[in-house]
């Protein structure tokens, strides 16, 4: 049986608008072959440091190993408004840069990195109005 996974899910850039202003989710995510059960999700406020818990809730999470499967997850259970705004088919919207552990995720699979324990994923959006 798999470990259940730990992984940072961050939204910069103004993407973070999409997802109640929280910028840093710290994600845990139940191991490959376990049952589904529930997660907690800690939100954290840009301006106060990652010990303080903002807000608690408790989600049902799927069987997670890649970041095609994270994206479906994250629409599901954290993005609060305008969908077609971060999502477009089964990945993100052209202009949203997505870095894992700072590497550029082109450079690693895309869609289909499998998602390591400890990793940090980063959207960062590149679409502005003027």
């Amino acid at each position: 049986m798999a470990a259940p996974l730990s992984v940072e899910v961050e939204f910069g850039g103004g993407a973070e608008l999409l997802f109640d202003g929280v910028k840093k989710h710290q994600v845990t995510l139940p191991g490959q072959e376990e049952p589904l059960t529930p997660v907690d999700i800690i939100y954290d406020q840009e301006n106060q440091t990652s010990e303080r818990e903002r807000e608690r809730e408790t989600v049902t999470c799927p069987k997670l190993r890649d970041i095609r499967n994270l994206l479906v997850w994250i629409k599901k259970n954290l993005l609060k408004e305008r969908p077609e705004l971060f999502i477009q088919g089964d990945s993100v919207r052209p202009g949203i840069l997505v870095l894992v552990n700072d590497a550029d995720w082109e450079l690693l699979g895309e869609l289909d990195y499998q998602l390591q324990d400890q990793d940090s994923i980063l959207f960062i959006s590149t679409l502005h109005g003027g």
